[in-house]
C-alpha cells in the first residue's frame, strides 16, 4: 500500500529505520535507503526516482530532487520555479542512532489556484539553512537537534490582497529524555526568530505594518508514546488507499491504539513577541510584550486544556480615540481560560468500540459518539482563573467558572469574582469626563450604585462575588438580587370539540335590540333618592 505525498524530511526519517553501522557504508546500503525513500512515494512519482543516495566516506549523501517530486502536480493549478536539490548527510552510529546534518538554501517563486480558482502568486526564500541532529530509528524521529536559518522571506499576492513577511534569523533546539512512564519519552524545544516584519495591504484596506524585535517560542511534551505512534503512522501509510479495513487489520490497529493511549501526559507551548508594533493609516500601537500560552495537563480521565494570552505596556495612538478617553485604554491585559475535566479515557474506550471495517459514514457517527464521552454527564465547564485589564484609571480582575450542558444553551450556572482596585479613581475619572460628555453622568451614577453591593478586601479593593444559578436566580456577595425564572409553561392547544369562544359569543338568533338592556332594566325616576332619604 502507498500513501499520499509526505514531506521530504519525514520520508528520510522513515527510511533510515533500516539501520546500519559506521562500518557498513556501501553502495548496497545506499541503494537500500534510496529504494525505501522512493517506495514511500506515489507510484507515478517514484518511477522518476526523485531521491538518490550514494556513499560519501563514512556517511551517506541523500539528495532530494523536488522538481521531480512535484512534476506530476497539475500545471494549470500549480507551478513553482527555482527549486534546487536538497541535500543532507546521514552517518550511522554504533549505538544504532544516526547523525543527520545539512546545509541548504531556498529561493522559489510560483503560483497556485485555490478552491475558487483564484490565483495566488508566492515567493519563498531562505538564504541559509543549517542543521545537525540525532535520529532514532526505534521511534522514527529525532532525539535531538540544532537548527538555524538566515534571512527568511515570504510573499503572497492575490487580486485583492498582498502579504509580505520576513525574519532576520532563526535558531531552534530540540532535546529529549526518557519519561517517568516506562517506554515513553519527554521532548523539549525552544528557539527564536529575530527581526520579524510583515506588511498586509489590499484593495479595500490601507497597508498595515506589523513588526517585532523577536519572537521566542518554547514547547514541552511529556510522556509521549513515540514508538507506538510510529507504528500507527506506518500502519496508516500502509493502508491509506483502503476504503475499509479487514477484521485482521482492524484488530491490529486497535491493539496499537490501546498501547498508545494516552498519547501523552502533558503538553505546554509558549510564544512571545517582544516589542510588538502595529502601524496603519488610522494610527499606531504596540506592546512591550505579547504572549500566548497553551497547555494540556492532568490525568487522562480529568484533563484540562488551557489557553492564556497577555500583553504588557500596551500603547495606542489613533485619531479614532478622543484624547479624553486614552486613559481608559488598557495598558496591560491578562486572559486565562480553559476547559477542565475532559475524560479522554472514556473517549478512548468509546473510540475502541468503532467498527473500522464499515463505511466512512458509520465511522464518523461512532467518532461523534466517542467525542460526546469527553464531557462526563454532558456537562461542559469553562474556567477562567484570571481575566484582567489595567490602565492608569482602573485595575479590574475577574475569575470564576461557567458550567452548562453541551446539548443546550439554557441550563447553565456561573460563579465569578470581580475585583476592582482603585475603584474611587475610576469613578472620579468618569465624573471628570462627564463634565464634557453629559451622557456619562448616568454611567458615573451606575458605578456608585454598584459599589453599594461590593465588599472590601483587606487591601482596600472592591469585590463582587456573583452567582448565577441554573434556575436563573442571581446573587451578589450572598444577597439575592434576582429570583428564579418563572417555570416554562406550554400553552394548551384549543380542543377540536369545543371552541371556548363559541359559548361566549352572542348567538345568531339574538338581535342587537334583544341583547341590549331593556327599558325596564334602565334606572327609573323612582329609583332616585327622595328628599327624605337623602342623607
Amino acid at each position: 500500500m502507498r500513501h499520499r505525498l509526505i514531506t521530504a524530511t519525514s520520508a528520510i526519517v522513515l527510511a533510515l529505520a533500516t539501520g546500519a553501522s559506521a562500518a557498513d557504508i556501501s553502495q548496497d546500503g545506499a541503494n537500500a535507503i534510496r529504494d525505501n525513500l522512493n517506495h514511500l512515494l506515489p507510484k507515478d512519482i517514484a518511477k522518476s526516482q526523485p531521491v538518490t543516495v550514494k556513499p560519501a566516506g563514512s556517511r551517506y549523501e541523500i539528495t532530494y530532487d523536488f522538481a521531480k517530486l512535484l512534476e506530476k502536480v497539475k500545471k494549470q493549478d500549480f507551478e513553482i520555479k527555482g527549486l534546487v536539490p536538497f541535500k543532507m548527510f546521514a552517518t550511522p552510529q554504533d549505538s544504532g542512532l544516526w547523525n543527520l546534518e545539512g546545509n541548504n538554501n531556498l529561493n522559489v517563486t510560483g503560483h497556485f489556484g485555490g478552491p475558487d480558482k483564484a490565483r495566488t502568486d508566492f515567493t519563498y526564500s531562505i538564504a541559509q539553512m543549517d542543521f545537525t541532529s540525532v535520529f532514532d530509528p526505534a521511534i522514527s524521529y529525532l532525539r535531538s537537534g540544532d537548527f538555524s536559518a538566515k534571512d527568511l522571506k515570504i510573499s503572497s499576492t492575490t487580486d485583492t490582497e498582498s502579504v509580505n513577511a520576513s525574519f532576520g534569523d532563526m535558531v531552534y533546539k530540540l532535546s529529549s529524555a526518557d519519561s517517568a512512564t516506562a517506554g515513553r519519552l519527554d521532548f523539549a524545544a525552544n528557539g527564536k526568530f529575530s527581526a520579524f516584519a510583515e506588511q498586509v495591504s489590499g484593495k479595500e484596506m490601507p497597508p498595515i505594518q506589523i513588526s517585532a524585535d523577536s519572537l521566542d517560542f518554547d514547547a514541552k511534551v511529556n510522556g509521549i508514546a513515540a514508538k507506538d505512534i510510529k507504528e500507527m503512522v506506518l500502519f496508516v501509510l500502509d493502508h491509506a488507499d483502503e476504503k475499509q479495513l479487514t477484521k485482521e487489520s482492524e484488530a491490529k490497529l486497535k491493539g496499537m491504539l490501546g498501547n498508545a493511549f494516552p498519547l501523552l501526559s502533558s503538553l505546554e507551548e509558549t510564544i512571545k513577541l517582544n516589542n510588538l508594533a502595529v502601524t496603519s493609516a488610522v494610527g499606531s500601537g504596540g506592546a512591550k510584550s505579547f504572549g500566548y500560552h497553551f497547555t494540556v495537563d492532568g490525568p487522562s480521565n480529568a484533563t484540562r486544556i488551557g489557553v492564556a494570552m497577555d500583553a504588557a505596556d500596551v500603547t495606542l495612538d489613533s485619531a479614532l480615540v478622543p484624547a479624553g478617553y486614552t486613559a481608559f485604554l488598557p495598558q496591560a491585559l491578562d486572559i486565562q481560560f480553559g476547559v477542565p475535566g475532559m475524560d479522554f479515557a472514556a473517549f478512548a474506550d468509546e473510540f475502541m468500540k468503532m467498527d473500522f471495517t464499515k463505511s466512512t459514514d458509520d465511522s464518523e457517527k461512532a467518532g461523534q459518539q466517542a467525542a460526546e464521552k469527553l464531557f462526563p454527564g454532558g456537562i461542559l465547564r469553562v474556567d477562567f482563573p484570571k481575566v484582567s485589564a489595567k490602565s492608569s484609571v482602573y485595575d479590574v480582575e475577574v475569575s470564576g467558572e461557567l458550567e452548562g450542558r453541551v446539548d443546550t444553551q439554557k441550563d447553565y450556572k456561573l460563579n465569578a469574582s470581580i475585583v476592582a482596585r482603585d475603584y474611587d479613581k475610576t469613578i472620579a475619572a468618569i465624573q471628570e469626563l462627564a463634565k464634557t460628555n453629559p451622557d456619562l453622568t448616568q454611567a458615573s451614577f451606575g458605578l456608585m450604585m454598584i459599589k453599594g453591593f461590593a465588599k472590601a478586601d483587606p487591601d482596600g479593593a472592591q469585590r463582587w462575588d456573583v452567582a448565577v444559578a441554573s434556575d436563573g436566580s442571581v446573587s451578589v456577595n450572598g444577597q439575592q438580587i434576582k429570583g428564579p425564572d418563572a417555570p416554562a409553561t406550554e400553552e394548551a392547544a384549543p380542543s377540536d370539540e369545543t371552541d371556548p369562544s363559541d359559548e361566549a359569543a352572542p348567538s345568531d338568533e339574538a338581535t342587537p335590540d334583544e341583547t341590549a338592556p331593556s327599558d325596564d332594566a334602565a334606572p327609573s325616576d323612582d329609583a332616585t333618592p327622595s328628599e327624605e332619604t337623602k342623607p
